[in-house]
């Protein structure tokens, strides 16, 4: 399988078979220094947004190379649109848990400071925290071989996840109704994942209050680190998408 690479400035008068297409940047000098991509090597070059081309590499120079384009490919936006609001979480585990959300096809994930979470996004830390996010689910983005980047969000409060579009459902151990029993639409369905300590009952009542919905998944509690992409894992298939 071909290696992806991203390059955001991809527009679509290059993506046009036999055109040549340079690779700079980070991304360039991955590919050459880090990678060692030769010459006549098979890779895909994504915007990150849906445009895809893939070709052989024509020519390195430095710590850049040229691609001939050999085919295009454009992947619309998935529908419904799975997200990811992740409850700030200690040690790395909100990170693993974005990571394999990207693997797992999430369009967009969303830091939520929760009453319980150990871990604070204050002041500058908060803006130093989404770019860090992004920076994992960029990386899981091309490791994974997806033509789309998810977006990530701004920390957000119990507050700002009410505000939400589209559908909301809570993971919840106690909750009456199983994932696997919902019914599916709408244009835009979030996952909302609490922290170690679960998610208070102050900000489950806010939540419901607001029309979103308490799901379970099994009879056992997962970490924060694998509820999230257990239950992606659920909606890929219940959608066809598996």
């Amino acid at each position: 399988m071909a290696s992806l690479y991203l390059l955001p400035e991809l527009r679509d008068q290059d993506a046009v078979v036999g055109s040549v297409v340079t690779l700079g940047g980070d991304e360039g000098r991955h590919a050459v220094a880090v990678a060692r991509v030769r010459v006549a090597e098979r890779l895909s070059i994504s915007d990150g947004s849906g445009l895809v081309i893939n070709g052989s590499v024509l020519s390195i120079d430095g710590t850049s190379l040229r691609l001939t384009v050999e085919s295009v490919s454009r992947e619309p936006a998935s529908s419904p649109e799975l997200w990811l609001a992740q409850a700030l979480a200690k040690g790395d585990r909100d990170e693993l848990a974005i990571q394999a959300a990207t693997e797992l096809g999430v369009a967009g994930v969303i830091p939520w400071a929760a009453e319980r979470s150990v871990s604070r996004w204050e002041g500058a830390k908060a803006e130093k925290g989404r770019e860090r996010w992004a920076s994992i689910v960029r990386e899981a983005t091309k490791q994974s071989i997806r033509s789309r980047v998810p977006v990530v969000e701004p920390i957000a409060s119990t507050a700002g996840l009410v505000t939400l579009p589209g559908r909301i459902l809570v993971l919840e151990p106690d909750a009456e109704q199983k994932l696997t029993d919902i019914r599916l639409d709408g244009d835009r369905i979030t996952l909302v994942v609490g922290p170690e300590g679960g998610i208070s009952e102050r900000e489950l009542s806010t939540l419901q209050g607001a029309g979103a919905t308490l799901v379970r998944l099994g009879p056992e509690v997962l970490r924060t680190s694998t509820a999230g992409p257990a239950a992606l894992a659920v909606l890929n298939a219940r959608l066809g998408r598996w």
